[in-house]
């Protein structure tokens, strides 16, 4: 039986079968090498723009991204910058210039990435980070950055380089991130008062000398404010804000022995501080000497005994420990939040009065009629925030609580006596006028705000 012409198609079939088969694995290859390309330049393109950035802009790709794209968040804004980059700079060519920068900078990033931020852009050898979740990462980010400064400094010391310092400023508040620019180049950028403030903490670094310094704002923010080493500063104003804000120290990454010196007179030196802020700069200088027999390399109780000298002679003082007076600025917007504000700024006052008294039975009865004006206030703006659908409800909720907390821990030292009425003035100050002048007009006129635009809409 001849099967010559009864193979032929068969051998036909499979080579088209075996040309099919190359021109499938040639596509899935050509597929394969498109979806690598797609996925490098995705990596390339998150280098320049994290992709966590476009997160919070509730985009999924960069190439929906759009001129204008905006979104409001809280969180806490980081600055970082290197002491004396341009004198360090000039001592190096312009290849070593950037070696050292991404030197450095590479050992940076990874502690702002593990601690839940993101960098949102680097400034020359300044960095700017964001850190949407919490103020504690934040905190504890900048500790380790710290931490590896040291590491890298021990290189840079073996190798017979200058070792690097660097300052941290460190603030929490609402925040505007989106895009700016034009159709031909645009860029992400973040636009609030708490990134100036962020900024203005990191170059007051430079003046005390101390590498990390945080507001008010992100000290209210903390989950739990004694896991790390804290002591008041200073108060300072910020250009477009009347209140100053109170600005605070964490020195958990000072040598063991400093470390040690400023905890065993941290209270020593926030009394001293205290007295020079309610202008007696002569009990201020005699405790802030106490302190620098303790711990001698303590720049910023020499800043303050230079102050103290100078002010010893000066009409030029501070004038707290006085009732604050209702100001336009702190009104809302929302008449029975308004009247609220008023009741309790009004016991706010009554108690600074009854301090200064110092009448206890009236310093008591004081006391709790604020605690309840304060519960009052709170459940008021807390159950509003709960019907319009208020979307950083438990942030301002969390801001109530730590008020709760320090005041609670304030009632205690107004009770058991140990200090003079005019530290008790001067805390007071500090937990109840500054804090009710901040909280008023950030988070309450914010609130105030949204409020209102939901009543327009309906």
């Amino acid at each position: 039986m001849d099967k010559g012409p009864q193979e032929a198609p068969n051998t036909t079939e499979d080579e088209v079968l075996r040309q099919i088969e190359q021109r499938l694995e040639q596509e899935m290859a050509a597929h394969q090498q498109t979806n690598r390309l797609l996925y490098s330049t995705v990596l390339a393109y998150g280098r320049f723009v994290p992709q966590q950035f476009l997160q919070l802009l509730n985009i999924n790709s960069i190439v929906d991204v759009k001129l204008g794209d905006q979104a409001e968040r809280r969180m806490t804004v980081m600055f970082s910058d290197i002491r004396n980059f341009t004198t360090l700079s000039e001592t190096m060519t312009p290849r070593e210039n950037f070696n050292f920068l991404n030197s450095y900078l590479s050992q940076m990033e990874p502690l702002i990435a593990s601690h839940h931020g993101l960098i949102d852009k680097y400034i020359g050898d300044a960095i700017m980070a964001l850190f949407p979740r919490t103020s504690d990462d934040a905190v504890s980010g900048a500790i380790a950055m710290l931490g590896k400064l040291a590491e890298y400094n021990d290189g840079r010391k073996r190798a017979g380089y200058v070792p690097v310092q660097i300052g941290i400023g460190l603030n929490a508040g609402m925040v505007m991130l989106g895009t700016v620019g034009g159709d031909k180049r645009m860029d992400g950028t973040v636009i609030s008062d708490a990134v100036n403030l962020a900024s203005r903490l990191e170059e007051m670094t430079k003046f005390y000398l101390t590498p990390l310094l945080l507001s008010e704002h992100t000290l209210y923010s903390l989950e739990d404010a004694s896991k790390y080493h804290i002591r008041f500063l200073d108060r300072i104003r910020v250009k477009g804000r009347s209140s100053p804000v109170s600005v605070y120290e964490i020195f958990d990454n000072d040598e063991p022995a400093l470390l040690q010196s400023k905890l065993a007179t941290r209270e020593k030196f926030e009394s001293a501080l205290a007295y020079y802020h309610m202008r007696d700069p002569h009990r201020a200088l005699q405790l802030l000497e106490e302190c620098m027999r303790a711990a001698p390399d303590d720049h910023v109780a020499q800043i303050y005994i230079d102050r103290c000298m100078d002010r010893r002679n000066s009409t030029n003082l501070d004038m707290l420990g006085e009732p604050m007076d209702w100001k336009d600025e702190f009104q809302i917007g929302v008449a029975e939040i308004d009247l609220q504000h008023k009741y309790l700024l009004s016991g706010m006052n009554q108690l600074i009065g009854a301090i200064q008294r110092g009448d206890r039975e009236e310093i008591e009865d004081a006391a709790s009629n604020l605690a309840g004006q304060a519960t009052t206030l709170f459940s008021t703006e807390e159950q509003l925030m709960d019907e319009h659908d208020y979307p950083f409800t438990q942030d301002h909720i969390h801001e109530h609580k730590k008020f709760g907390d320090y005041f609670t821990t304030f009632r205690h030292m107004l009770t058991d006596g140990e200090q003079d009425h005019v530290i008790l003035l001067f805390r007071a100050h500090l937990i109840l006028l500054d804090w009710f002048a901040n909280h008023t007009t950030r988070s309450d006129r914010h609130l105030g705000r949204y409020l209102a635009s939901q009543e327009h809409a309906n």
